[in-house]
């Protein structure tokens, strides 16, 4: 199980930087988006998969039991959810704005932004 998920963060990495890297906006935001997934991910699999077994001090016990689900990761993981939203709704706005403003989507059309579209340089 853990192998798989293993592969499957390499590949949502792999395909989130892949996208990163094209020429168009919206497919910078999906790949920012895919790298968020990726990175949750990975820290949900390196917090120890455990099945079933919350992370509860036993009566009349003085420390957990093993096998248990560690709670630190699940918490960093929902941070890391909200704080990537707030990224993702930042990037959406900024990239609109500059769509509104250069009226291209095309990264490689938006090389200087000195001037506006209706000026002459």
């Amino acid at each position: 199980m853990t192998f798989l998920l293993a592969v499957i963060v390499g590949v949502l990495y792999a395909a989130g930087t892949y996208l990163i890297l094209r020429r168009s906006l919206v497919k910078v935001i999906f790949g920012l988006i895919l790298l968020g997934h990726a990175a949750n991910l990975m820290i949900f699999t390196v917090g120890r998969l455990t099945k079933g077994a919350p992370a509860f001090v036993p009566e009349g016990a003085e420390a957990l039991v093993e096998p248990f689900a560690d709670p630190l990761p699940q918490a960093l993981i929902l941070t890391a959810i909200v704080i990537g939203f707030g990224v993702q709704a930042f990037t959406i706005v900024l990239f609109k704005r500059t769509y509104q403003e250069l009226g291209t989507e095309d990264l490689d059309r938006m090389k200087s932004t000195d001037q506006l579209p209706g000026e002459k340089p």
